[in-house]
This record gives C-alpha cells, sequence and structure tokens, in this order.
C-alpha cells in the first residue's frame, strides 16, 4: 500500500484517520470500529463492506 494514499485516506463515516494493518490487509478506523479490506492492493471504502472490530479484541495496526 502507497504511504502517500494512506495519507490521503479517511474513514467514509467518520471522516477520521485509518490505521493500516498489514497482516489482515485492512485499513482500521478504531473510532467506529471498522476494518475496510484491501483486495489486490486496492482499498475497499465502502461501508458495507467494512467488517465490524469486535469490542475488546485487540487490534494492531502497523501504521506507516
Amino acid at each position: 500500500m502507497d504511504a502517500r494514499l494512506l495519507e490521503i485516506l479517511v474513514c467514509p463515516l467518520c471522516k477520521g484517520f485509518l490505521y493500516h494493518n498489514r497482516s489482515a490487509q485492512e485499513l482500521i478506523c478504531h473510532t467506529d470500529k471498522l476494518a475496510y479490506p484491501i483486495r489486490n492492493g486496492i482499498p475497499v471504502m465502502l461501508i458495507d463492506e467494512a467488517r465490524h472490530i469486535v469490542e475488546g479484541a485487540p487490534v494492531n495496526p502497523d501504521s506507516d
């Protein structure tokens, strides 16, 4: 994932910062508890495609 692209992407729901979880290939919004998938190097920024993060489950972002 290109670092320049990560700088401009925001959560489509709250417009907040996204953390790049490299191992899971997801962009994580801790505010809304959503994880947006990255498929074939392309972030899927659709709320309907996002996975809900389970409350209390730690997410370990590898942000750049």
